[in-house]
């Protein structure tokens, strides 16, 4: 082997080890939770909602619940500003509103989870609705966290791996 494919199997492995650090990996964890609240609500909730029969028509409004992800901008700096009691003396601004974020994710899943649709759409709506300002402001809070945990040279190595992190949730 020569010495330039011998430099270059180098580079690669010390490009891949990048991403084995700590700090990369809760990135990818951090990707994944942050995937699965978007997936719920944008597709997994539609295909049910017209598995128990409910019409299309409300199916569509429930696209209102998807909101929070576009108004992002305008929760961003209530995030980034409002300290959580409690929380965010013992975490951190950014860690108290994740776990936060991630309890509210929780919550509204078993909302969603133990609701019946068919009895009464309200307490669905309610767990979406939920889900859907949990999962906002858990992307608000993890890039918040990015861009202060790691130097400017890293940022494209987190992005890439809390993208991969977010499209494995997706699939």
């Amino acid at each position: 082997m020569d010495e330039a494919t011998e430099a270059q199997r180098a580079s690669w492995r010390a490009a891949l080890a990048n991403y084995t650090r700590p700090t990369m990996l809760a990135m990818l964890i951090l990707g994944f939770a942050s995937g699965l609240p978007l997936m719920m609500v944008f597709s997994k909730l539609s295909y049910w909602l017209r598995d128990v029969g409910i019409e299309r028509t409300t199916i569509g409004f429930f696209s209102w619940i998807t909101l929070s992800y576009t108004l992002k901008p305008l929760w961003a700096p209530v995030v980034d500003r409002i300290a959580l009691p409690v929380l965010t003396r013992t975490l951190g601004q950014r860690r108290s509103w994740m776990v936060t974020a991630i309890a509210g994710t929780v919550l509204g899943l078993v909302v969603i989870a133990l609701s019946d649709p068919k009895s009464g759409l309200g307490m669905t709506a309610f767990g979406a609705f939920l889900l859907s300002c949990s999962g906002a402001t858990l992307d608000i809070s993890i890039d918040a966290w990015r861009i202060e945990s790691a130097p400017r040279k890293e940022q494209a190595n987190m992005a890439a791996s809390y993208v991969l992190g977010y499209r494995g949730a997706i699939m």
